[in-house]
């Protein structure tokens, strides 16, 4: 599956020959986002089935181990079948593949099994690896190369609004049904008992039910939309578009940079899952938050990947014009005071203005703006942005755990915001001027996603033994490693001819 990453193109929106790719990017973006709805939807899943089964953090943290590692079995498979059957044909497998898994939820809660719970999410995650391996690196090049950080970013935006949804989606659906506790249950008789387990856990049929469908149907809109064919073999787009590289190595993992890359991978998505399956139970120790209320405001993590995302795409595209760049940021300003004001509710002050009513959201806002002053010092580098946004968020994780209260808690949330743009950027870093290895190179950085499943499983064991609230350290150690990919991991070995500048 080896693709091309040096795509020769006049504008983002026209490549050589006129050729348009705006509509299949549209189209591509709607992945994105759908995977990332799906994926935070774990986030809600963890306390909720921490509850009804009565898991300790390791034994919950299992869910996002099995869904994380089939990133580790899949992806290498998948860029194979996605090399036989192409890219159009294997998206629409993936989705398919990943509505058996959320179809699966509706027997794991009648039976009330934790296992099949699992096999689901294996299932399901396995559908989405195929859908990373082949719409990362087609979002990449559909463009110019310069600008594929930016391009990727904004497609990367709209995944965040997945995941920005999700946690609001699943708090009315899944944690707003109250999960009675050892002593509740134990009031009530053995019949009743198991009744009311049984309807504690069929509370996410219904979520699954709803994804299950809009799976089908978004497969069945990518089978009847044309995309743009990509020539694996000859590294070549159907209209014609080739590229010569030199200095190529036999393999993918020749790469010195490729290989940092993948560990860099591995770390951001660990500590960003990590971060988020645990800010429910986190909030719900320091501030006593019911577990709903809590979950909403895990949609501000989640959107604050968003909005920094936003900046990315801003920053990042090579936008000359300064008012065009300033009009953009107010909008992504509004933005984030729209969803700051939904999440922490201070929209019913409306009629009784004061600043301490809105003291949650101007605090948000003011997070945001520290985060949009690190992408203007990041001068439209992406090597040098991803550095300074990893070292803020390493300092955010180091503030939460050195603190209480609602301190702690904005300053773990604006970890989001930091988050953004690191795994586009790394993977656009690491995939740079590797030709006809992009495609291999794919596979392996999504494989690197397993990081997912392996550093949550590790914080849930610190949380066991030394307690949640310093249980986050290890993101401390992973954000730390990727300023260092930023500053200096993701420059290539060799010459470059063309590429991504960082």
């Amino acid at each position: 599956m080896a693709v091309s990453s040096k795509i020769s193109s006049t504008n983002t929106k026209l490549s050589n020959n006129g050729k348009n790719y705006t509509p299949a990017l549209v189209v591509l973006t709607s992945l994105f986002f759908m995977w990332g709805f799906i994926t935070c939807l774990n986030d809600i899943l963890i306390p909720h089935l921490k509850a009804v089964f009565d898991l300790s953090y390791t034994q919950v943290m299992l869910i996002q181990f099995t869904f994380f590692t089939a990133y580790a079995i899949v992806s290498l498979p998948s860029g194979m079948l996605v090399e036989k059957i192409g890219y159009k044909t294997g998206i629409i497998v993936g989705l398919l593949t990943a509505a058996v898994g959320t179809a699966l939820f509706y027997p794991a809660a009648g039976y009330r099994s934790y296992g099949i719970f699992l096999l689901a999410l294996f299932v399901l995650a396995s559908g989405i690896t195929l859908l990373q391996v082949a719409a990362n690196p087609y979002v990449a090049i559909l463009g110019k190369p310069e600008t594929a950080s930016s391009r990727l970013n904004l497609s990367q935006a709209f995944n965040s609004l997945g995941t920005t949804i999700a946690p609001i989606f699943g708090s009315i659906l899944i944690l707003s049904f109250a999960v009675k506790g050892a002593d509740e249950l134990a009031k009530l008789s053995m019949t009743n008992q198991e009744a009311y387990k049984l309807i504690e856990a069929a509370s996410v049929q219904t979520p699954y039910l709803l994804l299950t469908g809009m799976l089908v149907l978004v497969a069945i809109i990518f089978a009847l939309f044309k995309l743009p064919v990509i020539e694996a073999s000859s590294q070549t787009l159907s209209n014609g578009d080739t590229t010569s590289f030199e200095n190529e190595h036999k393999s993918a993992w020749g790469y010195k940079h490729l290989v940092l890359g993948a560990i860099a991978i591995f770390v951001y998505v660990g500590g960003e899952v990590a971060i988020g399956s645990f800010l429910v139970n986190y909030f719900k120790e320091l501030l006593g938050m019911r577990e709903a209320e809590a979950g909403t405001y895990v949609a501000l993590y989640w959107g604050g990947a968003m909005i920094g995302r936003f900046f990315g795409s801003i920053t990042l595209s090579g936008i000359k014009d300064t008012r065009k760049r300033n009009i953009y940021a107010a909008l992504v300003f509004v933005l984030a005071f729209v969803i700051a004001m939904y999440v922490t509710k201070e929209y019913q002050n409306l009629s009784n203005f004061t600043l301490s009513g809105f003291g949650k959201t101007l605090t948000f806002l003011g997070l945001v703006a520290v985060n949009y002053l690190a992408f203007n010092l990041g001068n439209s580098k992406p090597g040098r942005t991803l550095a300074i946004l990893a070292l803020t968020a390493s300092v955010l994780v180091i503030v939460s755990m050195l603190t209480y209260g609602q301190f702690a808690m904005w300053s773990i949330l604006a970890v989001g915001l930091f988050n953004s743009i690191m795994f586009p950027t790394i993977f656009t870093l690491a995939i740079d001027g590797l030709g006809k290895h992009t495609g291999q190179a794919s596979g392996i950085l999504c494989t690197a996603i397993v990081g997912g499943a392996i550093i949550p499983l590790f914080q849930g064991i610190l949380a066991d033994n030394i307690g949640i609230h310093h249980a986050f350290l290890l993101p401390v150690l992973c954000y730390l490693y990727i300023a260092f990919y930023g500053f200096k991991g993701h420059i290539p070995s060799y010459p470059k001819t063309a590429g991504v500048k960082g």
